[in-house]
């Protein structure tokens, strides 16, 4: 397992679009079907990384908190080489949906281009977008990891959300999410994850 840092995209980025698979309903979701939200959070995970079982419980008690609220959308999509990380695949990612009781959609990215789009390079990774879609924040969940005992709470994503809803600034220093590699296909990876900063 190498830690891999967020490429921290450059805030103000308008947020790609894309049309993917939810593999829960068999249905195709788009940027599009988010459009009535204040708030929209894209986070790029997977079923199995250390990094995401660690606060996954947490991330879907923040979308039951947000369940209700037009004004902020979650989606989570899934890049993973399946073929090569079978517990990836649309099956499994359906399957996790139902046991862990998702309440916001869970995509699969088949090609990886979303996430080529949106410049992810661990999971999980998120990016929050405002309600013209651009991006205002980029960094962590929160403190926990792996490897330490810190509360899983989601304190800054949620301190990052409620300031769009109250249109306030973001905070100034935004602490890069960190996690698993996405795993890019056999000569896939893109040109910007050469340059992506690996811990251990």
């Amino acid at each position: 397992m190498v830690r891999t840092v967020s490429t921290m995209l450059e805030l103000g980025t308008a947020a790609p679009n894309f049309s993917l698979l939810e593999p829960a309903t068999g249905e195709q979701k788009s940027l599009s079907d988010f459009d009535s939200a204040k708030a929209l959070l894209v986070i790029f995970t997977c079923n199995h990384c250390p990094y995401v079982l660690r606060i996954e419980d947490g991330l879907i008690q923040m979308g039951n908190e947000f369940k209700g609220n037009n004004d902020v959308a979650i989606v989570a999509i899934g890049s993973n080489d399946a073929d090569n990380y079978p517990d990836d695949s649309p099956e499994k990612i359906a399957e996790r949906v139902k046991d862990k009781g998702y309440q916001f959609p869970y995509l699969f990215d088949a090609d990886q281009e979303v996430a080529k789009a949106y410049a992810a390079a661990c999971t999980p990774d998120f990016f929050l977008f405002d309600a013209d879609r651009k991006l205002v924040y980029r960094g962590q969940f929160d403190d926990a990891r792996p490897r330490n005992e810190a509360e899983v709470s989601g304190k800054d994503m949620k301190e990052a959300i409620n300031r769009v809803l109250a249109d306030e600034a973001q905070v100034d220093t935004q602490i890069p999410s960190m996690g698993c590699n996405i795993k890019w296909k056999p000569d896939n990876a893109p040109e910007y994850f050469t340059g992506v900063r690996a811990e251990g």
